[in-house]
């Protein structure tokens, strides 16, 4: 392995390479040594191989920054612990059915918001795996008889559909669906930053419209060509098939390297609540000054690791981190500093002495059951049960 990446000018060519690699064996397998290749979309083969490469290499540097690169190495460590199969497990189909699936956490930001996300997000889950799928050969449609189709995936043959039908209807306008869902969610999204004063103060052009913008592009353009083809009997359909290969050419170039690309790496979030997991009602850290329980220790030892090694560690004189206080302490620490106060003796809850006569007001309170959420029947609840935060 070290001799194979020492004919690499860096890991990041080295990945590549492997990425574009995989992509040509498994078109060669998918399409019976090309013998099915479909010349009309080598366009966008091409294009989607230099996507690869921008992709890895956006991946490979974000991997490689430290806080990343701890929380991986951190959740690949804990994926594979007997002791934690059981919640791992809860923990992935959770974050897949509500981050993934039901993009809950946009909804939370309000409902036009959630819909303008969920359209977008998923028109573009539609439209890329079609794509991508008829691109490289992962799958295509064998003709059976004058109407039957077999739909043939990693050339292998899967089920069969009549030409006509409802079902093969559907599975012939997959790219349409997800364009109409791409061009709803996208148009509720410049509306959203065209007309709201809030967001257009904190939005960047090159950041947050532009994206829109391209997506929109290859949307009209990808309609456009259906409208041709079943309206205007082909009328100008080869010159529009060129311009939306460009727009989509576009937007394989922007994707790695611009707003987009937070869609790869949304799924990397099931490692937050698949190692930073904790027990219901007991934090597994407990405070340094009030000894009251308030994180988990694995979230603290990569948080002091990660400062660390930026040389950032916020080490107190005493040897301890402040990390290592609860939040309410370390809101304590930091006033009676700019005080120049030491910490005072008595409740930690209570009022301050300033040693001036003035008292005052304490800096934090001791965690209620409200706290959590729950309700007083989880009392009776197992104490080893886990849940996710």
């Amino acid at each position: 392995m070290y001799k194979f990446e020492k004919s690499f000018y860096s890991k990041t060519s080295m990945y590549s390479f492997v990425a574009v690699m995989i992509l040509f064996f498994s078109m060669w397998f998918s399409t019976s040594n090309f013998v099915h290749i479909d010349m009309a979309l080598l366009g966008y083969a091409i294009s989607s191989a230099v996507f690869a490469i921008g992709l890895t290499i956006r991946m490979s540097f974000w991997m490689w920054r430290k806080a990343t690169n701890r929380v991986a190495k951190r959740s690949i460590g804990n994926l594979f612990t007997k002791e934690r199969m059981k919640r791992n497990g809860k923990a992935l189909v959770r974050t897949l059915i509500d981050n993934i699936i039901l993009q809950k956490f946009i909804f939370k930001r309000g409902l036009y918001r959630g819909i303008q996300h969920l359209m977008i997000s998923w028109g573009c889950i539609i439209s890329f795996g079609i794509t991508f799928g008829l691109t490289f050969g992962w799958m295509r449609f064998d003709l059976i008889d004058s109407e039957t189709y077999q739909i043939i995936v990693f050339d292998m043959p899967t089920i069969t559909m009549a030409a006509d039908g409802i079902f093969a209807e559907i599975v012939y306008n997959g790219l349409n669906i997800g364009a109409i869902m791409v061009l709803i969610g996208t148009g509720m999204a410049l509306y959203r930053r065209i007309t709201d004063y809030d967001v257009k103060v904190t939005q960047r052009f090159e950041f947050d419209i532009l994206p829109l913008i391209i997506l929109l592009a290859v949307t009209v353009t990808g309609l456009f060509l259906t409208i041709m083809y079943t309206f205007l009997g082909g009328w100008m359909h080869h010159y529009m098939s060129l311009i939306h290969q460009v727009t989509v050419i576009i937007m394989l170039m922007y994707f790695p390297f611009g707003k987009l690309f937070h869609v790869p790496i949304r799924p990397l979030a099931t490692a937050v609540p698949m190692s930073y997991q904790e027990v219901i009602k007991v934090d597994t850290k407990s405070c340094k000054s009030c000894g009251q329980p308030y994180s988990n220790d694995d979230q603290i030892a990569d948080v002091q690791a990660i400062l660390k090694s930026q040389n950032f560690d916020l080490q107190l004189a005493d040897g301890t981190y402040l990390s290592d206080y609860c939040t309410g302490c370390r809101r304590r620490m930091r006033a009676m500093k700019q005080m120049n106060l030491e910490s005072p003796q008595g409740n930690p809850y209570g009022p301050v002495n300033t040693n001036n006569g003035i008292h005052l007001s304490g800096f934090s309170k001791k965690r209620s059951e409200e706290f959590y959420g729950l309700d007083q029947d989880a009392k009776e609840e197992k104490i080893d049960e886990p849940i996710s935060r």
